[in-house]
């Protein structure tokens, strides 16, 4: 995910286009750019880092002109350098671009490019974009930005300027943009917190929707150029609203963002049921061992039995703080995966020294490019979830187990395997199918309301739903300070039953697997001690019924995928627990984001 903000009016543009990236910086914080048309020409500033680095480079202090786009980044294609920041600009530097997204065939279109003499600068997917433009550019922007973007596959946000046309050009399709209406002034936007400062009126563009944007008003069409009339809105929420999406916190945005997370993370690499990932897996692997910390941790764990399952290598997961201590048994033809989100863990980071040490090869699944761990291991496999805020990880979690499962697909195919049909399927409709498990927020809300008091809660499940009770008993505990612990189902009897009596919630993963009958029985034992029952089920069953107090039901995928999807009702079960509690949800006490100390 990036920001994009585009200005054009009477005003000095730079300091419109630094204020509206400042609303964007949670979108995108590796690096910024701004270009402005200035005399007959594009003063383009790009920096790395957050927005303040940007607006204190000297070059910028020198750029005057009331026409001008501007970008921070989220990187997904190159590592956050200047040359990689946005603006992009094409080999003649008179046009530069903007984008989020994703370029899906950027490979054969920069090959194509550059057999016809264009010179890349950068290493992103981006550029091919600016280069494509000034490909069919004869004098209309608009109309050469409508035939470059019936090249392109994949999703894009775009603001566009030419140094000799006084206009924004905008395109969107599977990235949000927005046009900002004002008085003689107007704007583009990926969020409406971008232009809040300046005007309420805004259009929102759809999917494959080129906006020709003037100081005086604007027009639409689709990519043919056939004009499309669209309505003026008037947003009513506030600045501080707006960043959040309209959400009341960071953390149940990004749940509800998951569908959307999770296509990104399949985007490029999973079509027409074939994975193809940008990194060379090892030939031979005798075991692989997994380090994480945390949320990771269970990311992990839940990829153990994808890995083993599909691809038959023997799988440990470690906790990156103990794994160099104890002196790993460790041999070359072992494979080290290293999970994190930030990138940045420093136990994970001295897991992959140790690794080293031994000759281990070693694979990074980050969200953040360009991080630490993404620089130091072999190759990488990043989430594309976007950038995550609520200190609570959530759709990061989800995007772990989807990659891990794209990479234990991959392994298949090198060893000639054919995959399940159902599992693809499934895979290839999952962004649906967690859509339609986070709608019942409200609903589970309305659970949480009986359990907002508890002190103690046991979370239990088996196989592939073990981890996901130890990340439900995680979340309740990270952001509703409820002493929560997970387990397996079965080992309720050897210790924790001691623990249930009537003031104990015991939240069950109860999905209609093999493993069914075995987990209703635990349930039995639970309430003949008057413990509180909260099932996640997929179907109604009569036994299930009688012995929960409240059942909430999710949909049935193949069963490596099922934990994915009971683990979203839990998610909202905690954040809406510390909500009713009074928590700030996205400043849980004590914790940090990214853990870069040991």
């Amino acid at each position: 995910m990036c920001g994009i903000v585009g200005y054009i009016g009477p005003k000095p543009a730079v300091p419109i286009l630094l204020d509206g990236l400042s609303k964007l910086e949670y979108r995108g914080y590796d690096s910024a750019g701004i270009a402005v048309q200035q005399d007959d020409s594009l003063a383009i500033v790009k920096q790395t880092g957050r927005i303040a680095a940007l607006r204190e480079t000297p070059a910028l202090q020198e750029v005057s002109g009331t026409v001008g786009i501007a970008h921070t980044r989220w990187a997904t294609h190159g590592a956050p350098t200047v040359v990689n920041a946005h603006p992009h600009a094409d080999c003649k530097g008179e046009i530069a671009i903007v984008h989020n997204g994703i370029v899906e065939n950027y490979h054969q279109l920069r090959t194509q490019l550059e057999s016809e003499g264009h010179k890349f600068a950068s290493a992103t997917d981006s550029e091919v974009i600016a280069h494509l433009i000034e490909k069919n550019y004869s004098g209309d922007l608009a109309a050469a930005v409508r035939a470059a973007l019936h090249e392109v596959s994949g999703t894009f946000g775009l603001a566009i300027i030419h140094k000799k046309e006084n206009k924004l050009v905008a395109a969107r399709r599977g990235s949000p943009l927005i046009l900002g209406i004002g008085k003689g002034e107007n704007l583009i936007a990926s969020d409406v917190s971008a232009v809040i400062a300046l005007t309420k009126d805004v259009v929102y563009l759809d999917d494959d929707q080129v906006a020709e944007v003037t100081a005086d008003g604007f027009s639409v069409t689709d990519l043919e150029g056939k004009p499309v009339e669209m309505p003026v809105q008037t947003v009513t929420w506030d600045a501080d609203q707006l960043e959040k999406g309209g959400f009341k916190h960071f953390m149940l945005k990004e749940i509800m963002e998951q569908p959307l997370a999770v296509r990104q993370a399949l985007t490029g690499r999973l079509k027409d049921g074939k994975v193809t990932l940008d990194l060379k897996l090892p030939e031979k692997v005798s075991r692989i061992v997994m380090v994480a910390c945390g949320t990771s941790w269970h990311a992990g764990l839940t990829g153990k039995y994808i890995i083993e399952q599909l691809v038959g290598i023997p799988v440990e997961v470690d906790y990156a703080s103990e794994f160099r201590y104890r002196q790993p048994l460790l041999r070359p033809d072992d494979l080290l995966i290293a999970i994190s989100q930030s990138g940045e863990t420093a136990d994970t980071l001295a897991a992959i020294d140790e690794a080293k040490e031994h000759g281990v090869p070693t694979l990074g699944i980050v969200n953040v490019v360009g991080s630490t761990i993404a620089r130091e291991v072999d190759s990488v496999l990043y989430l594309n979830a976007g950038p995550e805020i609520g200190v609570a990880s959530t759709k990061a979690f989800t995007c772990q187990v989807v990659c891990m499962l794209l990479l234990a697909l991959a392994w298949q195919e090198q060893q000639g395997k054919t995959p399940d049909a159902k599992l693809i399927a499934d895979l290839e409709s999952l962004p649906d199918t967690i859509e339609a498990t986070v709608k019942q927020s409200d609903s589970i809300a309305t659970i949480a309301a009986d359990y907002k008091e508890t002190r103690d809660a046991i979370f239990l499940g088996r196989l592939g739903n073990f981890p996901v009770a130890l990340e439900g008993a995680l979340k309740l505990k990270e952001i509703s300070y409820v002493h929560a612990e997970g387990y397996p189902a079965a080992e309720m009897k050897h210790g924790p039953i001691a623990l249930v009596d009537d003031k104990m919630l015991v939240v069950f993963l109860a999905p209609s697997d093999e493993m069914l009958e075995k987990v209703v029985s635990n349930m039995q034992e639970i309430k003949a001690r008057s413990g509180q029952v909260l099932a996640v089920v997929t179907e109604k069953d009569g036994a299930v019924d009688t012995l929960a107090d409240h059942t909430i039901l999710v949909p049935l995928v193949h069963k490596l995928l099922q934990p994915l999807i009971d683990n979203l009702p839990l998610q909202l079960l905690a954040y809406h627990i510390a909500d009713q509690r009074g928590i700030d949800v996205d400043k849980p006490r004590n914790l940090a984001k990214s853990v870069t100390v040991e």
